[in-house]
Parts: structure tokens; sequence; C-alpha cells
């Protein structure tokens, strides 16, 4: 008998019905009911129903899009970095969307994007727009769309490499979420 080997949640569920631990970040729970339902562990939240890895709550209307291929969602550094700034506007981890397009679960199509999150301001931090079939958008400028509204700025890297980048997201973000 050979090992079987996936990734992917949704096979696991049709094929099991056991509770299924994973060494990645998504578990399948079976329900005393017999439905089987997809939860995320902990910072996680996918189901089978969606199609987007991502951590925080999207019903905030608050997306941050990002790509970090050597990480699940940030350096440690930029995590660090990117929990101060967002806990000085009086937001968490827990009340935003993070959304690291380097997951290969995660579709590249901004018209996916907005359908699942359906954000009201999305932050770029490090996408270029052009990446996302977006027209240009300057670093820390923004342009308001029918439904949301689309801020561009530097990744977390490229702010530490640059303290004037720094100060010229700061200044910008601050404006982009009050409003």
């Amino acid at each position: 008998m050979s090992n079987l080997v996936t990734h992917n949640a949704a096979a696991l569920q049709a094929l099991m019905s056991e509770t299924i631990f994973t060494s990645g970040a998504e578990a399948l729970f079976s329900q005393p009911n017999g439905a089987d339902e997809i939860l995320a562990l902990p910072q996680e939240t996918s189901t089978a129903a969606e199609e987007f890895v991502y951590t925080g709550d999207k019903s905030t209307g608050i997306l941050f899009i990002l790509r970090y291929p050597s990480y699940p969602y940030f350096s440690p550094q930029a995590e660090e970095a990117f929990v101060k700034t967002i806990g000085a506007l009086k937001l968490t981890l827990a009340n935003v969307a993070v959304v690291n397009l380097a997951n290969a679960q995660n579709p590249n199509d901004f018209k996916r994007i907005m359908t699942f999150f359906e954000p009201k301001k999305i932050t770029l931090l490090g996408v270029e727009p052009s990446s996302l079939n977006l027209p240009a958008i300057g670093h820390n400028a923004y342009m308001k769309g029918r439904i949301a509204t689309v801020f561009n700025t530097f990744s977390f890297e490229e702010m530490f490499a640059d303290v004037e980048k720094k100060k010229l997201f700061w200044n910008e973000f601050k404006t982009f979420i009050s409003t």
C-alpha cells in the first residue's frame, strides 16, 4: 500500500471521516451529526467552501494583501511591525484580514479577491498593482473604486531598509484607515 499525500483539505474531507491533523494550517474535523467541516487551526480562517487561505476576520472589510514566499504571512520582524502599526490605529490581527498571495492555494485574481473578501479598504503591502491587473497606483497612494479603496505601499522589508519610506507610509496609512 502506498501513502496518500495531499495538501488539499477538500480532498481529505471527501475521503475521510475521522479527525485529521496535518502539518500544515488546516485540519479536518468530524461533526457529531456526520457532516464533516474543514476548520482552520488558530489564526487561520478557511473552510471547504472558501477558496482562500487567510488569517483574521474578513467581515470587517479591511484587507491586507502581501506576497511573502518564505513565510505563511509575514517574517517575524515584519509581523511585529505590522501588529504595532495596526495597533496604533485600534486594529488587531483578529479584526483585519491578511492574505498571502505567495500561498499556492490563493488565487492571484483581483475579481475573486473582491468577491470572496468583500473588502472596503485594501492595502497592498509590496504587491504591485499590475500583478493583480489593477491600474498603476503610486507608492503610498490610493485609488478609490466603486466598492473598495486600494492603498498601495511598500513591503515591511522595504520600509525597514528605508526610514523615509516608513514615514511616507505611516502618514498616508493613518489617513487611509481613518476615512
